[in-house]
């Protein structure tokens, strides 16, 4: 049976088993009896908020409940720096009420300016990124967050290469500083940069695995997003184990499109059943579109993707 094919037959009892569009529906406090998971997945998949919104609405507790009952684990919030504490400090106890951890936010990033190539040099540069860790500190502490995203921003061409890699080093040890008092750990994501990305420093897997290495801190370490490096260099599984040992997270993301597992030409299945077998016990960010947002059946097709791919 073709994967897709696979998929659809699940959908239409999934989405009768789906949780009201109302998300006002659902009490703003867990102290009532959650529903059991309905699928036990072996890794600990995680959706952001505004996947399945069109089951849940944009209320952030039913979000979460209704991830709890599609049997996920793990929620990854990319921009929960940006929310009011009051909610930040809600996603905290919800996760904890549900028994389900946080994966990353972003602590900090900068898609259009050289940054931690030249922050030796520049304090102007420097000072920022480190305001931007501390208050890092503080957002892990009310989501009950481990890891926060750091993109360090762009090259620039007119320093040697060598150079802007040994700033780079010296910005994370000065991170690392800050975020090993609060047992967060900062995980640098290499990015595309011939579809999403231009300019960027960081892009390979060894080269995140070399930064890693040379700053030499527990709390410097990689984020491995696959949709990204399937652009950048492919040759997923080997990458893995070299640089496994440096490796804290993981993200998905089919390519071509960027949307869930079995809608590119990515063997998520036996990447997943790869990951697994090495005793990952992190979290996998769901960091990807639903390829069809429009209705119901599109983000019950997008879960049972899961389930498909996590069926090894």
């Amino acid at each position: 049976m073709k994967r897709r094919d696979f998929l659809v037959t699940g959908l239409a009892s999934g989405a009768s088993l789906a949780a009201t569009n109302s998300g006002a529906a659902r009490a703003d406090s867990l102290n009532l009896v959650t529903p059991a998971p309905k699928r036990n997945f072996k890794l600990n998949y995680a959706p952001h908020f505004g996947m399945f919104k069109l089951h849940t609405g944009d209320d952030l507790v039913a979000q979460l409940q209704f991830f709890h009952e599609q049997g996920f684990t793990a929620l990854e919030d990319n921009g929960a720096p940006d929310r009011p504490i009051a909610d930040q400090e809600k996603i905290g106890r919800t996760l904890a009420d549900l028994k389900m951890t946080m994966g990353v936010f972003v602590a900090t990033k900068d898609f259009n300016n050289p940054t931690f190539a030249v922050a030796t040099w520049k304090p102007e540069v420097r000072e920022p990124i480190l305001k931007d860790i501390r208050n890092a500190v503080e957002v892990a502490k009310r989501v009950n967050a481990k890891w926060c995203t750091v993109v360090p921003g762009c090259h620039d061409e007119r320093l040697d290469w060598d150079y802007q890699t040994a700033s780079v080093v010296d910005m994370f040890r000065r991170c690392a500083d800050i975020v090993e008092k609060a047992g967060l750990v900062m995980v640098m994501e290499p990015l595309n940069t011939r579809r999403d990305h231009p300019k960027l420093f960081l892009t390979k897997i060894s080269q995140a695995y070399a930064i890693c290495r040379a700053a030499d801190r527990p709390s410097v370490k990689i984020l491995y997003d696959m949709y990204h490096q399937q652009i950048t260099e492919g040759n997923i599984i080997p990458n893995i184990d070299l640089a496994y040992d440096e490796v804290a997270y993981f993200q998905v993301g089919d390519n071509p499109g960027r949307k869930e597992p079995t809608t590119g030409e990515m063997n998520y299945r036996n990447i997943f059943k790869h990951i697994h077998s090495k005793g990952f016990k992190g979290v996998v960010g769901m960091e990807h579109g639903v390829k069809d947002a429009r209705t119901k059946e599109g983000e019950m097709a997008c879960i049972e993707a899961y389930a498909w791919c996590d069926n090894f």
